[in-house]
């Protein structure tokens, strides 16, 4: 079956070409191939063509353009720093606010069930569609068109050169590192727990099983004792030897 028309499209539901149309503009590209847009606003519960090959293609794109703004615009910065940063940037939340300025909500196409639980609204939904969105503008038109919208949507504080990662705590950090590349997040264990009642020393390990690696981390209270083990995690996460 070949793509829809935009006639069809209105005919199928009315207002929705409109509606489109105005997402266009707020993105600031208009598709030549209406239906790769359509497909990047299809959640799985709403077909089988869904969005999340798109997503992924979007997911890698989004993270070439930003890598290559933030290398030139912070030159000062070694690798780890600069992929702290990246990981900030490229985080669900930076994209479901980015997802939330675009009124995607207004678009995306969701299931039934979905709907009725309010899927337009979920922060991770959203953002999938976010960078699915992104995949369809690359395909539709080049690296140039997607890598003009991301640098403009991305435009403002954030990838200024005196702006660097996030200051954050290494529990939070390693998770935003693992959700940037869609990893599944760490498990903690307490391996030990020595000392008096008063006086305990935590031994903790942090395990990432989709990578094989975990580390462990010492303390004083069990949480001390995960953020000695997310920092060491992160150590050979930056590292050349990971």
């Amino acid at each position: 079956m070949g793509a829809p028309g935009r006639s069809d499209m209105a005919k199928r539901a009315g207002g929705a070409l409109d509606a489109l149309d105005q997402f266009e503009s707020r993105l600031g590209h208009r598709f030549n191939n209406r239906q790769l847009l359509e497909r990047a606003l299809t959640h799985r519960s709403a077909s089988a063509d869904h969005n999340e090959r798109l997503e992924y293609l979007g997911d890698s794109v989004l993270s070439l353009v930003i890598s290559e703004r933030l290398y030139g615009a912070m030159q000062d910065l070694p690798e780890g720093e600069l992929s702290r940063a990246r990981a900030h940037l490229v985080q669900q939340s930076s994209l479901h606010e980015r997802a939330v300025a675009l009124a995607l909500s207004d678009v995306i196409r969701l299931g039934e069930g979905e709907r009725k639980t309010g899927g337009e609204h979920r922060p991770s939904i959203l953002a999938d569609a976010f960078e699915a969105v992104l995949g369809a503008v690359y395909l539709d038109a080049g690296f140039d068109a997607v890598r003009q919208v991301v640098l403009t949507l991305f435009e403002g504080t954030e990838l200024r050169p005196e702006v660097k990662a996030a200051s954050k705590d290494a529990k939070t950090a390693l998770q935003e590192w693992l959700q940037a590349r869609k990893l599944p997040l760490p498990h903690y264990r307490v391996v030990a727990i020595t000392g008096a009642a008063h006086e305990q020393t935590f031994d903790v390990e942090c395990e990432i099983e989709s990578m094989s690696l975990s580390r462990r981390g010492i303390g004083s209270s069990r949480r001390s004792a995960e953020q000695s083990a997310a920092a060491a995690i992160l150590e050979s996460l930056e590292g050349p030897t990971p």
